[in-house]
């Protein structure tokens, strides 16, 4: 006798929803998502809007000195470096990329279209 249910390999959470991609609903964060995701998600957040300027004083010394650039733009490294390190041990931050995080991955499982980001490249063959 035949059961009209489905199985798979995969808890019941990571699948299912309108098209499969898992409960839009669901706010558990697998560990990869806690490890990696949240914080990748951080660090471009972080560059990108919160030290944007940092970044570009480095960027500009770098350019500016090219192979010397160790030696010469050692204090604009270290002012990135520590505006950066002061956003990713920012809990209040952490908090912000993550319930943006789990929005985005929401709408993903609601409507199958991933959310594009900046930082996303668009490949042609």
């Amino acid at each position: 006798m035949k059961d009209n249910v489905e199985h798979t390999v995969l808890p019941a959470k990571l699948g299912g929803g309108p098209h499969n991609l898992g409960d839009p609903n669901d706010k558990s964060l697998r560990k990869v998502e806690k490890e990696v995701l949240i914080p990748q998600k951080m660090r471009d957040k972080a560059r990108t809007e919160k030290c944007s300027e940092v970044v570009k004083e480095f960027s500009d010394c770098c350019k500016k000195n090219r192979y010397l650039m160790v030696i010469r733009c050692r204090g604009e490294n270290s002012s990135l470096r520590e505006c950066l390190g002061y956003w990713f041990n920012n809990e209040k931050f952490k908090e912000e990329c993550t319930q943006e995080y789990l929005h985005e991955r929401s709408e993903y499982r609601r409507t199958g279209i991933p959310v594009r980001r900046k930082t996303d490249k668009i490949r042609s063959f």
